[in-house]
């Protein structure tokens, strides 16, 4: 194979980074949960659950843009001995347990929306397992990368809520398959990687192809992305775990930074204009080959559902245009006009965030996101509701009872339609603006 020339260096990175972007993104949250032991978020290594029943607080910082409408079951699998099966109970309430290939693209669905809410059993399959199938079971969910992960939410009704939905919870059960079936494990197929250290900085340098290069041998290539994992081979990412950026030659290495840097321009620029989530995450046959859309998704909010699951928008920016907002500076309102809440089947909630970070904002009151569950709502004498954005307490009890803590500084609003309408998903319902409260 020979050397790429310069320019198709350059282009081929910036086409390799937006594309393996999603794979490094979801290596970061693997890496801590199922590899490092001395993590704190460690969940006890492959195939197991760790659950959080306990609402969130500002104390957790698994994941980026937490929630407390669906506290979260995370698991992840590896598929390269054998396939898992995973059981669920009869579950009253909405759960859904969305799991993942390495490159976030989704494997499949259990929960209430697609399987129903019965007790049954699923079988997950790595590529290229061709083997008997045991009777009874419900459904055969087929990865195409070994390394799977699930990121289960189960409707949490409230805090005196919790002991229900642990009990849920604790019947969400992960075995081998070989377990299921009595029989003898299958043996390992390859002695265990060296996994390498998750740095953050390696996502802005020629180091994102090391650790993109190492992650491809669990990701068999597909037919669609041929062509694209054969111009990486070309640059040295074949999948080897050897990739070695000081063996380059300094010009491929110059326009492989230049790539990555006109990559992540490209993704800046298009998470500018990314309004609402209905494209950003599904199926690979849902994404085909818009790898910029599902890399807005990753970089908006890892490990989304998608828009038939779950419907997400915000405010990045206020009416006056500040992106973005900051309430050290302006006090804000939300104003959804009578009859204009957010069309749900299930149930919605705004969540408030701190920037950069993303994660949730300490406030006297405790209160996190304000939703059609909140208690205490105060509507506005039309019917509508006014929900009051700020870091401080307003001191007008009506506005206090509608009150979303602001961080001391910037930040971001997200909102969750759980059971979406058509009206959400068609943009015929749009979100009212956030307004600088004058």
């Amino acid at each position: 194979m020979s050397e790429p020339t310069v320019e198709e260096a350059r282009r081929t990175a910036a086409e390799g980074w937006i594309w393996g972007f999603a794979l490094l993104e979801n290596y970061r949250t693997m890496y801590p949960q199922a590899i490092d032991p001395a993590d704190p978020r460690y969940v006890g290594g492959f195939g197991r659950f760790r659950h959080y029943s306990e609402p969130f607080t500002p104390a957790n910082t698994d994941v980026v843009t937490p929630n407390n409408d669906t506290p979260y079951s995370w698991a992840w699998l590896d598929l390269r001995a054998e396939p898992y099966l995973i059981t669920v109970p009869a579950v009253d309430r909405y759960y859904v347990l969305p799991l993942h290939d390495l490159d976030t693209s989704y494997v499949g669905y259990i929960g209430a929306r697609t399987t129903g809410s019965g007790a049954d059993d699923y079988l997950v399959a790595g590529p290229g397992w061709d083997g008997v199938v045991p009777q009874g079971i419900a459904g055969v969910l087929r990865a195409d990368s070994f390394l799977v992960g699930i990121l289960g939410r189960t409707y949490l009704a409230g805090p005196d809520d919790v002991p229900v939905l642990q009990a849920v919870q604790e019947r969400y059960v992960l075995r081998p398959l070989s377990e299921f079936t009595g029989t003898s494990a299958a043996p390992h197929p390859v002695e265990e990687p060296v996994w390498p250290i998750w740095r953050e900085e390696d996502l802005g340098t020629v180091e994102f192809f090391t650790t993109l290069d190492f992650l491809l041998q669990f990701f068999p290539v597909l037919d669609e992305e041929r062509q694209l994992r054969d111009r990486l081979a070309a640059l040295g990412v074949a999948g080897s775990g050897e990739f070695e950026p000081a063996a380059l030659r300094p010009e491929i290495r110059t326009a492989i930074e230049q790539g990555i840097a006109d990559a992540r321009g490209r993704l800046e620029e298009a998470k500018k204009d990314a309004v609402d989530s209905t494209h950003w995450f599904g199926t690979r046959a849902e994404h085909g080959t818009n790898y910029l859309t599902r890399a807005v998704g990753v970089g908006k909010g890892l490990y989304g559902l998608p828009a038939a699951e779950a419907w997400y928008a915000g405010w990045a920016q206020d009416d006056q245009d500040n992106r973005p907002p900051d309430a050290a500076t302006h006090d804000h309102v939300i104003r959804f006009a009578p009859g204009a809440l957010p069309p749900a089947r299930s149930f919605w909630s705004a969540t408030m965030y701190r920037l950069p970070e993303r994660l949730l904002v300490a406030n006297e009151i405790d209160r996190y996101s304000i939703g059609d569950r909140t208690p205490g709502l105060v509507q506005d004498d039309d019917g509508g509701l006014t929900l009051y954005v700020r870091k401080d307490r307003p001191a007008a009890p009506k506005q206090a009872a509608n009150w979303l803590p602001a961080p001391d500084g910037p930040f971001t609003i997200a909102i969750r339609v759980y059971g979406p309408e058509s009206s959400d998903l068609d943009g015929s319902w749009t979100l009212p603006a956030l307004s600088v409260d004058a």
